[in-house]
């Protein structure tokens, strides 16, 4: 399975790649030295603790290099009067008539706690290519679905700050 990265999302995760290598695994070396040097090992809980970090950031290191490999390049460039990805979207849920403001971001981004939507979910893929004042018709598994009206968009770029997102 790939996921859809745009080359921002491929940029910043071999930003962190470098980071994790040449700053977090030479500490975390160290520490898992340090600790190593006081004795018994089979009871030495800053020991086990420092092999934990040292393993969590060999395992995102992999995690991330594995996303790069397998990843589908997207662009992130659409039509001035069209929603596409990184661009901010007000809407109208139209069957309770609350206003809420998303952008649309790829799943390596997402984080619906801060209103940043992924192209590949329901809400993000009915919004990509329409145009300010229509309608999207929002289907959830075949069970459920809303409309929703868009009233604003913005075009955002890539580079405003958003990060990637832990598993």
């Amino acid at each position: 399975m790939y996921h859809e990265l745009t080359p921002g999302d491929i940029k910043k995760m071999r930003e962190e790649i470098e980071y994790r290598k040449l700053v977090v695994r030479p500490k975390a070396l160290e520490e898992v030295k340090t600790a190593r040097a006081h004795g018994d090992l089979s009871e030495n809980f800053e020991y086990h603790a420092a092999k934990k970090v040292k393993n969590q950031n060999e395992s995102r290191i992999r995690y991330l290099e594995r996303m790069i490999n397998n990843a589908k390049i997207i662009e992130d460039t659409s039509a001035q009067d069209e929603v596409g990805i990184n661009n901010t979207v007000t809407v109208e849920f139209l069957d309770e008539g609350s206003v809420e403001t998303f952008r649309i971001v790829t799943t390596v981004r997402g984080n619906s706690l801060e209103n940043l939507i992924s192209n590949e979910s329901p809400l993000g893929k009915a919004l990509l290519g329409k145009k300010e004042g229509q309608t999207a018709h929002v289907r959830i598994d075949g069970t459920a679905d809303y409309d929703v009206k868009i009233l604003k968009l913005e075009k955002t770029t890539d580079e405003e700050g958003d990060k990637l997102r832990e598993f």
